[in-house]
């Protein structure tokens, strides 16, 4: 199955959804809360989802700088977890994660467009690309809905349905 980039781009504002119906709803120490001190709180993972989308499209479409350069060490996945500090408020967190969502959304819509040097080209590394960033996007949140299910005792929205999504080793990604 070989999506368009609009239609990439709506199954990536649904996983981006899918994520937020699992946490917004959260108090500020549910999101910060850890398993343990060498692990990560559903906001680190809210964090690294957005700082791995953005990373792709500026390395990999548009060299653009960080909506918060600050963010960018503690959410990236190579920081070991002691070495992250300590999670900024959820406020900022959700800020970091609207910007970056706004503008994927802008270059994935100016490579659409053909509005980029090397269209085609574009074209083709912006589908892997934001199939990459929605798969991802639902990796973490698998993990932010258990801990928010076996943790905090919270219903776990129905998860988001879509022809282009299926299910492998418990994770919805999707299937192109």
């Amino acid at each position: 199955m070989n999506l368009t980039l609009s239609e990439l781009l709506v199954e990536y504002d649904r996983a981006v959804a899918w994520t937020d119906s699992l946490w917004t709803d959260l108090s500020p120490a549910q999101v910060a809360w850890r398993p343990e001190p060498d692990s990560s709180a559903i906001g680190w993972h809210l964090g690294h989802q957005a700082a791995v989308a953005h990373y792709l499209i500026r390395n990999l479409t548009a060299a653009e700088q960080s909506p918060d350069p600050d963010l960018d060490g503690l959410m990236d996945s190579a920081t070991p977890e002691p070495d992250r500090g300590d999670l900024p408020d959820v406020d900022r967190i959700a800020r970091y994660r609207s910007t970056v969502a706004d503008r994927v959304r802008f270059r994935i819509g100016q490579i659409d467009d053909g509005r980029v040097g090397a269209p085609a080209q574009l074209r083709l590394i912006a589908g892997t690309l934001l199939t990459a960033v929605v798969n991802h996007e639902y990796q973490h949140s698998k993990w932010i809905g258990e801990v928010r299910a076996e943790q905090h005792g919270l219903d776990v929205p129905p998860p988001p349905s879509s022809q282009s999504l299926t299910v492998v080793d418990g994770y919805s990604v999707l299937a192109i």
